[in-house]
């Protein structure tokens, strides 16, 4: 477990109350969604996540929405490009079979910055109109920077800026942006009268770091917090032992995780017992009682 006290944080676990993840919806600018989301890094996706199942993860999306969910966060780099084109597929499907608008769901994908393949602003523009083309919208709902891109941060700002301006995207947001490159791209977007609405980190309940700076510029910005890998890739579900690890990439971080985190998994489980409730229900509990959007996965 991430930080200093392990005793106190563990401790604010067993302090949380329960929140529903469908009884509202959370503005992102002009989107509302629900306080809980799910990602889609795993769909088509058969190196890192194993081979998965299209028919089970085009029910899981409808099981989401079916309870309440309704966002969906992708990217052009997971199983390059195919699971934006499901996350299109499923929502077009579901939409043929149910009577809901499409203002009732919201696709939020993400660029790029592959350097030294993109080095402009317009090399932006074309990735978001080829991650629409993909999921089969005309525009996207929430665009994010995937990652920062070092000495082309600028070009890839005005890029995104571009994208929204002419009516590509509904709302802009960044992910893995540490407390500096937040606050100058804050300005920037604000500079152009572009709405910044969120960030997407890592955070959860093994690690907490964004806790230390990151967390509170957030909200004095007005800038959301969307949680990846909000159960430490199924790490804080409980399903992981030194006898059970799963194949592939995962298997060694899985495996250094669990030798760090066995106090909390104790814990963890213990609550859960408790509040007759799932290890994984309380460690996204934990995440929205934080005032943050969790997105698992989901296969």
């Amino acid at each position: 477990v991430k930080g200093s006290n392990r005793s106190n944080r563990n401790a604010s676990i067993c302090k949380m109350s329960e929140v529903s993840p469908t009884s509202h919806r959370v503005n992102l600018g002009p989107l509302e969604v629900s306080p809980l989301g799910v990602g889609a890094w795993s769909w088509g996706d058969n190196f890192y996540w194993g081979k998965g199942d299209e028919n089970d993860q085009k029910q899981a999306f409808d099981a989401s929405l079916e309870s309440g969910i309704n966002f969906f966060d992708t990217a052009e780099v997971y199983a390059i490009g195919e699971s934006e084109r499901r996350c299109g597929r499923f929502k077009r499907s579901y939409l043929r079979r149910k009577e809901i608008g499409e203002e009732g769901m919201v696709l939020a994908t993400k660029f790029a910055p592959l350097i030294p393949f993109r080095f402009s602003a317009d090399s932006v523009v074309e990735a978001c109109k080829r991650s629409a083309e993909r999921m089969g919208e005309d525009s996207i709902d929430l665009y994010q920077l995937h990652w920062p891109g070092l000495g082309l941060d600028e070009r890839y700002w005005d890029g995104i800026a571009k994208c929204y301006e002419q009516g590509l995207i509904k709302a802009v947001g960044v992910s893995n942006y540490g407390p500096k490159r937040l606050l100058v791209v804050h300005k920037r977007m604000k500079e152009r009268g572009v709405p910044l609405v969120s960030n997407q980190i890592l955070y959860n309940l093994a690690y907490r770091t964004p806790e230390e700076e990151l967390a509170e510029l957030c909200k004095s910005l007005d800038v959301k917090i969307l949680a990846y890998s909000p159960l430490a890739q199924g790490l804080l579900t409980g399903k992981y032992s030194e006898d059970s690890l799963p194949s592939g990439p995962r298997k060694r971080s899985i495996k250094s995780m669990l030798a760090n985190g066995s106090e909390l998994l104790v814990v963890l489980r213990e609550v859960a017992e408790n509040r007759d409730r799932t290890m994984a229900q309380v460690a996204l509990n934990w995440v929205m009682c934080k005032g943050i959007i969790p997105i698992p996965g989901a296969k």
